[in-house]
């Protein structure tokens, strides 16, 4: 329990390097992915080169499938350890293609995390520039007889599009039983410029939302057995609205994944998943509990991970040969 305290300790004093950042924010554009406790890079930068090897992640949700132009998104991160002049790095890519109603959202960025070991213990401060590209497709959009006969320039006909530099920070502590992470996305708050073409002077303007995250979980083994439980946690907010979600994954002899969530107000969440290898591949339902479910299903997601370990010793500079005569 002392150490415990000690790390947390550790962890708040780093926090102090980026919390400051100014509150007020619009609605929340990142996915609400079921699988947050495996894909922890997608919210937070200083996860990136936690595993001592390649690691790559896919994420795919399709939300509310009954939905016409329901919520889609897919997501690629790939991240590594990397050493710099004697300093312990973690460095990663981004990548993700959201369809929701309309808009079409590609958002890619790079990921830089440094590192400090304490024993087995690790604390990561990250960053993730990057760039938010949206499209509009306005000429998609139905409108009624009484629109059509009086127009309303506040409704957008045309297909228009725009791009803005975007950020997320973070910072990540992990032990061997356990795991948290605080950050912030779309950290500069962007505002994009959303335009027929580039020479355009008329333009439509979306704000995208800076948003808070706090996650944390574990692995508990259970005492003369080959079972573990795995809890984990997330609250989100953009200082306006918030939301929260909860997973328990029981594993069995580390190959065999069940498990059951919870967001709130949202939905419940079903989990089904097996570890091969160097792979995890898990599926995740979502059963609506508001209103909504009067219309849809529910929601789906498949989460892929794959893992390719490095060779972490000491290469010998001082080679020696051995030369045999004849």
């Amino acid at each position: 329990m002392t150490q415990m305290l000690v790390d947390i300790k550790r962890l708040l004093i780093a926090l102090t390097m980026f919390i400051a950042v100014s509150l007020g924010a619009m609605a929340q554009v990142d996915a609400a992915m079921s699988h947050f406790w495996v894909g922890k890079s997608y919210y937070n930068p200083a996860v990136a080169g936690e595993r001592n090897g390649i690691n790559i992640n896919l994420g795919s949700r399709m939300q509310w499938v009954d939905f016409k132009h329901a919520p889609m998104t897919f997501y690629l991160t790939t991240d590594m350890p990397y050493k710099l002049m004697g300093q312990r790095l973690g460095v990663g890519v981004k990548a993700e293609f959201e369809r929701i109603g309309l808009y079409t959202n590609t958002r890619v960025g790079a990921q830089l995390a440094w590192k400090k070991r304490f024993g087995k213990r690790t604390l990561s401060v990250g960053i993730q520039p990057g760039v938010f590209s949206q499209v509009f497709r306005g000429k998609e959009a139905i409108t009624t007889k009484e629109q059509e006969e009086t127009p309303d320039e506040a409704i957008i006909k045309q297909n228009v599009s725009g791009t803005a530099f975007d950020a997320n920070v973070g910072v990540f502590f992990s032990a061997p039983h356990y795991w948290a992470g605080v950050s912030v996305t779309h950290v500069t708050s962007p505002k994009i410029e959303l335009k027929v073409s580039r020479e355009s002077i008329d333009f439509y303007e979306f704000d995208v939302s800076r948003t808070y995250y706090l996650m944390g979980g574990g692995n508990i083994p259970i005492s003369n057995s080959l079972f573990e439980i795995q809890p984990s946690a997330m609250f989100a907010t953009d200082a306006k609205y918030w939301t929260a979600q909860v997973a328990a994954m029981l594993r069995y002899n580390r190959t065999l994944n069940i498990g059951a969530g919870y967001r709130y107000k949202d939905a419940v969440t079903a989990f089904i998943g097996v570890n091969l290898k160097d792979a995890y591949i898990g599926y995740a339902y979502d059963y609506p509990v508001s209103p909504i479910s009067k219309a849809t299903f529910g929601s789906h997601e498949v989460f892929v991970t794959y893992f390719v370990k490095m060779d972490s010793r000491e290469k010998n500079k001082n080679k020696q040969k051995s030369v045999r005569l004849m």
